[in-house]
């Protein structure tokens, strides 16, 4: 029978990443902030005890933090009980040598609607207040504090560096 070593294969960055040539914290920024901009869509990931789900959706990232207008979901049921969240942005996969992505953990709030800070996601997604008013129920507004990203981009390379780089926010 197979015995699986979990910890030598979530090890394996952590030790790649002791000799990989790192970015300046502002370099890494902002290819980030660039990235995420360059994208509008991620799998966002909830997990309860019992559960996980994985939710594409769209993303807005205003201020450094993103912003998801949900009618609801699953994801709710997870979000009530664990906060921490990962989400993952990506270009298709397109071989070994062209590989881009974003993973990012955070925690997660709910913004109360109608509040100064829902108001001001409305308006940068030119939602009119009365259509949402309108609604039986106000859109919810979960926001996204990052605490760390992963990128990953094969491009990196050519520029002297690894590929994948880490950033605490």
């Amino acid at each position: 029978m197979y015995n699986m070593d979990y910890d030598l294969a979530a090890s394996h960055w952590i030790k790649k990443d002791q000799t990989s040539v790192h970015m300046s914290d502002k370099d890494l920024k902002e290819k980030i902030d660039t990235f995420i901009k360059g994208h509008n869509t991620c799998a966002l990931a909830t997990a309860s005890s019992d559960m996980v789900r994985n939710t594409p959706i769209e993303y807005n990232y205003i201020d450094g933090f993103f912003y998801f207008f949900s009618e609801g979901g699953i994801k709710f049921k997870c979000l009530k009980e664990n906060k921490n969240v990962g989400m993952a942005i990506f270009e298709p996969y397109g071989g070994f040598g062209q590989l881009k992505s974003l993973q990012v953990e955070g925690i997660a709030e709910i913004v109360e609607p109608f509040s100064d800070e829902y108001l001001k996601i409305m308006a940068f997604k030119k939602i009119p207040v009365e259509v949402m008013k309108k609604l039986p129920q106000p859109m919810y507004l979960i926001k996204v504090v990052p605490k760390m990203f992963d990128y990953l981009d094969s491009d990196l390379k050519k520029e002297g560096f690894g590929s994948r780089q880490h950033l605490d926010y």
